[in-house]
């Protein structure tokens, strides 16, 4: 990636939120080099820059951090690349990803966390690997945790499919807890939702199809947590949850003080189960949409600070792969670009969620659970990364505009408040809004 560090960006009028360090005031931002040089209120920066942003009636932010989404390289070129994946992460705000490991070949080699990390892959933002927590991700014989974290991989998961044997689960914590290296679970009891392809409720029930039940993902955190609970600094992180039963597990190994992490998704915070409609593939996701209740108890520990993180889970696919029967489809569905919009619209201005707690979630947040260390805050040394945004900017999301190669969005004409104007990137401008 290509970073101007010689030069100087000055972001002045804005209103900085940057919850790590307990600021929520007007000020000026200096970027220098890369790094944040100054932070003072507004005409207080004693340095000058070689390039100046208005960003009065903007909210500035430390760089938003998606720890959930599928780049789809190596192998799916098709679907998705990581040029392309990062061109639509920095139109939505995003600085930083964290790439899921189940591509094709699956990323669970030191070669190809290199490979994903490569100045070739032409990324717009900063790319995060996470590698395949066992070999080929099959769940078995556990991946070299120890040369992919050299490599770069900041945690590995077997995303897409869990961990499903106690012994291999509790190998993995223990090796990671040696290494102070996140265990990322994609929780579901694959037991219990063969041929499943949306949540098991009345909606299912009238449309036919197998339906999950939750407790398939409910029983999954819980056994993790228990043994994230028994099997001293070991890290947890859960996710995508879905359902008001695993955050009670959640709940349970944070008070036990377990390194216990989880992350939601906009999709979860906004739909339901309902919104399937008459087999609407585009709202085909895993976990799938919950019901209403489960909707309500996710609320409410976004509010609460029990969820550390909003990740997007961002899943692209080809228009073959969703334009078949329900049950064909792919699971997954695209989310850079929305996150912070649906966020604002759906948790602040429904919900009164604090405009500074869902900035926490998408920055200090998810910086916590990767030990993302000079990220997630602008405090002076600290990256130069930065999302600016108008928070009461009213717009229309068209998905055939979307950077995304991909186009299998539920949100697809949606009424949306919210929008990301800039985003900087090492000091350097990589997006500006139309």
């Amino acid at each position: 990636m290509t970073r101007q560090e010689n030069k100087s960006l000055l972001i002045r009028g804005g209103q900085l939120i940057d919850p790590a360090a307990k600021i929520n005031a007007p000020m000026d931002v200096l970027l220098r080099e890369g790094r944040v040089a100054e932070v003072a209120p507004p005409n207080k920066i004693r340095g000058s820059a070689d390039e100046k942003f208005d960003a009065r009636g903007l909210a500035v932010a430390p760089g938003f951090i998606d720890l959930h989404v599928h780049l789809r390289e190596p192998g799916q070129g098709y679907k998705e690349t990581i040029a392309t994946g990062t061109a639509a992460a920095a139109a939505g705000g995003f600085t930083s990803v964290c790439t899921m490991p189940n591509t094709a070949p699956v990323v669970d080699t030191a070669e190809w966390v290199t490979w994903l990390r490569s100045p070739e892959r032409g990324a717009m933002v900063n790319v995060f690997p996470i590698a395949a927590a066992t070999r080929g991700s099959r769940g078995t014989t556990l991946s070299d945790f120890g040369g992919l974290q050299r490599a770069g991989a900041v945690a590995v998961t077997d995303d897409g499919k869990p961990i499903l044997n106690d012994d291999v689960m509790r190998a993995a914590l223990t090796l990671g807890a040696q290494l102070n290296f996140p265990i990322v679970q994609h929780a579901e009891d694959t037991r219990l939702t063969v041929n499943c392809s949306m949540h098991a409720g009345p909606t299912a029930f009238r449309l036919g199809l197998f339906g999950m039940p939750a407790v398939a993902e409910a029983a999954i955190v819980d056994r993790d947590v228990t043994l994230a609970q028994h099997i001293r600094e070991s890290r947890l992180h859960v996710a995508h949850l879905s359902t008001a039963d695993s955050l009670k597990a959640v709940r349970r190994g944070k008070r036990a003080r377990a390194r216990v992490t989880c992350e939601v998704t906009p999709h979860h915070f906004t739909l339901i189960d309902e919104n399937v409609g008459e087999y609407d593939t585009n709202c085909k996701m895993n976990p799938p949409l919950r019901s209403a209740s489960d909707l309500e108890a996710i609320l409410v520990a976004l509010a609460d600070g029990t969820v550390d993180a909003i990740a997007t889970d961002h899943a692209p696919h080809a228009l073959h792969e969703k334009q078949v029967e329900f049950e064909r489809a792919s699971f997954g569905v695209t989310g850079l670009e929305t996150a912070l919009a649906l966020a604002i619209t759906k948790l602040h201005r429904e919900h009164r969620i604090p405009l500074a707690r869902i900035v926490e979630l998408f920055t200090a947040g998810p910086a916590r659970v990767f030990d993302l260390r000079g990220r997630g805050s602008l405090a002076k040394g600290n990256f130069a990364d930065v999302t600016i945004f108008d928070p009461k900017k009213r717009w229309t999301f068209e998905v055939a505009k979307s950077r995304s190669m991909s186009r299998n969005s539920p949100f697809d004409g949606w009424q949306l408040t919210g929008k990301v104007v800039a985003t900087v990137v090492g000091g350097k401008i990589v997006h500006r809004a139309d």
